[in-house]
């Protein structure tokens, strides 16, 4: 089973425990979906060392992240998130930015422009930026931590961009934060831009991977697919950083 066809199958189950989104409703193709427990797997990740001791992380802009979006502004900490394909970029999210009474509305993506900050890709190595950890859902993650998405391959991009500016390096661990029917146990060949899970957050199970891979090799720019810089600015400015 390859990848295309592993998430073919996750969906059938998946749609029995998504929640629809507003534009796109069941389209799995376009966004990741909430699903029944996820707030269940928000405590279980809450209740662990790496979440208490986390002062800043990078969150997808994933459905089923929300609540842990909104349990991150509640608990002080910063979170910088992309926005939707990227194409605007960077949002930074922190303590202050919104009254605790609006949290819940401030990490929405129609509105986490206008409570946070845009964050260049220049800022983050200016100011040194170090994420704690980064988190994203999936469409389907085995049980050896290889996760995919959508098919767009957002997140090993942004992965990519960050190890660049030395946001993240390989022991920065990565989360996939999924159901339980997402979780499946099929192996498959890695591509050198994978970027392979630390750990595994459903709301039953927290699944620990052995000696992850983390790609070093940052963009590979002639492996971009040809709309990418068109259409995602971040790219352009870290050519032009290394230019520099």
């Amino acid at each position: 089973m390859n990848k295309a066809q592993a998430r073919e199958h996750v969906w059938k189950d998946l749609i029995k425990v998504a929640r629809p989104d507003s534009r796109y409703h069941f389209n799995f193709n376009e966004f990741i979906p909430d699903f029944e427990g996820s707030q269940q797997a928000t405590d279980r990740l809450a209740a662990t060392d790496l979440y208490r001791e986390a002062g800043m992380v990078f969150i997808t802009p994933d459905n089923c992240l929300e609540d842990l979006r909104e349990r991150v502004l509640l608990d002080g900490k910063t979170q910088v998130i992309s926005t939707y394909g990227i194409r605007r970029g960077l949002v930074e999210l922190g303590p202050g930015d919104a009254p605790d009474h609006l949290a819940r509305y401030a990490v929405l993506l129609d509105v986490m422009e206008e409570a946070g900050r845009y964050l260049p890709l220049a800022e983050i190595q200016e100011r040194g930026l170090k994420f704690d950890w980064m988190i994203t859902g999936a469409s389907a993650v085995n049980t050896s931590g290889v996760r995919f998405g959508k098919g767009h391959g957002f997140f090993d991009l942004e992965w990519a961009m960050f190890y660049s500016i030395g946001a993240v390096d390989v022991d920065t661990p990565v989360i996939a934060f999924v159901h339980d029917c997402q979780v499946v146990d099929v192996e498959f060949e890695l591509s050198p831009f994978d970027t392979v899970c630390d750990l595994i957050i459903t709301p039953t199970r927290t699944i620990e991977i052995d000696n992850p891979q983390k790609p070093t090799q940052g963009v590979i720019w002639d492996q971009l697919e040809p709309d990418m810089m068109d259409e995602i600015p971040l790219l352009g400015e870290l050519k032009s950083m290394q230019q520099d």
